[in-house]
């Protein structure tokens, strides 16, 4: 079952073509790598999947709903999570919850159990009218990713999720992915450590607007006769060879 169905999508910003006649489709319960240089296009692409901006052509269909006309539904079947801005910092940890739960709609009492069951999870219950700015960056990610999945959404796209974080940290948010993952929940995500490629199920990897590759990485590997996820990268998007 594809919970993601993408055809001939187009973002043009005047002259210039920001995404390039892509297709692709994602699996429910998939961990899809979606990778690329700076200025490839993966960020633009993204917003228009999540519904925070419209196409210039083409079609696709997310979380059940069509990009072009039900961009307030999408936002209301999936998660988000970024680098740049998840949580607020002059809010407690649970102020956040309660703000987030909010606006995906989440019921009071469904509100009240999942929060308890959140902070108990994280260990934070000591932490929960801390505001989020005294956290440790590690734990403002899990406290993050927690929250974007909070209403159970059939997708959450996290864009560069892991940045400034240390190895370990890093291994610890891949292990809520998987769980989230096992649970049935589609991880559609952005990275620019190519050590976390790997952990995909599927990687598409963009160059200039267009997706240039995309498969398992084993087959990425496989077909460019590379020893890492790394070596993928620099062979498909800085045009180096190893053939």
């Amino acid at each position: 079952m594809n919970v993601i169905e993408v055809r001939n999508l187009v973002k043009k910003f005047g002259d210039f073509t920001a995404v390039n006649n892509i297709s692709f489709d994602v699996r429910k319960g998939e961990i899809f790598g979606f990778l690329g240089a700076n200025g490839a296009g993966k960020t633009t692409a993204m917003r228009m999947l999540c519904g925070l901006s419209t196409p210039t052509a083409g079609e696709g269909r997310v979380a059940g709903y069509d990009i072009w006309t039900e961009a307030e539904l999408i936002k209301r079947n999936i998660g988000y999570m970024s680098q740049r801005f998840s949580l607020y910092n002059d809010l407690s940890v649970i102020d956040n919850i309660k703000f987030f739960a909010g606006i995906y709609g989440v019921d009071k009492t469904t509100m009240q159990r999942r929060s308890n069951e959140l902070l108990t999870r994280l260990n934070l219950e000591k932490e929960r009218n801390l505001m989020v700015e005294s956290l440790p960056q590690g734990w403002k990610q899990k406290l993050a990713f927690s929250i974007a999945i909070f209403h159970n959404p059939q997708i959450v796209f996290l864009d560069e999720p892991t940045g400034g974080v240390d190895p370990e940290t890093r291994r610890q948010f891949w292990e809520m992915i998987y769980e989230a993952a096992n649970q049935g929940i589609t991880i559609f995500v952005t990275t620019h450590y190519m050590d976390e490629a790997e952990y995909c199920n599927r990687v598409s990897m963009m160059v200039d607007g267009r997706i240039e590759a995309l498969d398992s990485p084993a087959m990425l590997k496989s077909r460019y006769n590379a020893s890492s996820m790394s070596d993928v990268f620099d062979i498909i998007a800085r045009g180096e060879t190893n053939l």
